[in-house]
């Protein structure tokens, strides 16, 4: 599914020059649900943004599938993240003036379904995460936490072959992060892959692999269960 080869990230030049990734070998199995962790500034949402074909590396290789950075177009890549990736962030990234399901209708839209079409897929989605009854809610009227379920629904109403989601409970209380948890959870039960980047163990816990990442190194990598 995932793969990297000598991967490396820095930005800047000479002196000013910080490497955040150091020659990264890492690879994640279909299926998997991994949550990457480490302190603050260790690398972990760089990592994730190399993955998902956000960033490019400075040196090495990010494989997804049959696809590689080297040789892979930014239009290619595009491509890729809308059809076969989804993404759930800490700041939900919902539209304000569309209701939940008009927000996870639109990566369906964006793939060219017809409205109608799109509406009964987000329909669905919402209700695996279980919230059937707020489609025609605006996020105003949602709670954090239902936002960030929302956010998931449109993350794998197109069923991405991999969602990735970066500190996805940063901002909720724990309630609503057990609930986004448990959404994450059914959902790999299901066959999805994840890969989590969290700060807080609590979370990651709950993820069959957990990658410690720390000054750019891989320091741990746990397989539970």
């Amino acid at each position: 599914m995932l793969k990297t080869e000598q991967l490396i990230k820095a930005y800047g030049q000479g002196e000013l020059k910080l490497v955040v990734l150091k020659s990264l070998n890492l690879e994640i199995k279909d299926g998997e649900f991994v949550a990457i962790i480490g302190p603050s500034g260790a690398g972990k949402s760089t990592l994730l943004y190399q993955l998902s074909f956000l960033d490019e590396p400075t040196s090495g290789e990010v494989y997804f599938g049959d696809a590689k950075t080297s040789s892979t177009s930014q239009v290619q890549k595009t491509a890729i993240r809308l059809r076969q990736m989804g993404f759930v962030f800490q700041d939900y990234a919902l539209l304000p003036e569309l209701t939940a399901v008009e927000n996870v209708t639109l990566p369906l839209l964006m793939q060219g379904l017809t409205l109608r079409a799109a509406t009964v897929e987000a329909q669905a989605s919402l209700e695996r995460v279980g919230l059937g009854h707020k489609t025609n809610n605006m996020p105003s009227q949602l709670s954090g936490g239902q936002q960030q379920r929302v956010s998931i629904a449109r993350a794998i109403v197109h069923h991405p072959k991999v969602l990735f989601a970066d500190e996805p409970t940063a901002n909720l209380d724990t309630a609503s992060s057990r609930k986004v948890m448990e959404s994450f959870i059914s959902l790999n039960e299901e066959g999805q892959t994840i890969v989590m980047v969290t700060h807080e163990e609590e979370y990651a816990s709950h993820a069959k692999r957990i990658i410690t990442i720390q000054d750019g190194d891989i320091v741990s990598d746990e397989r539970r269960g």
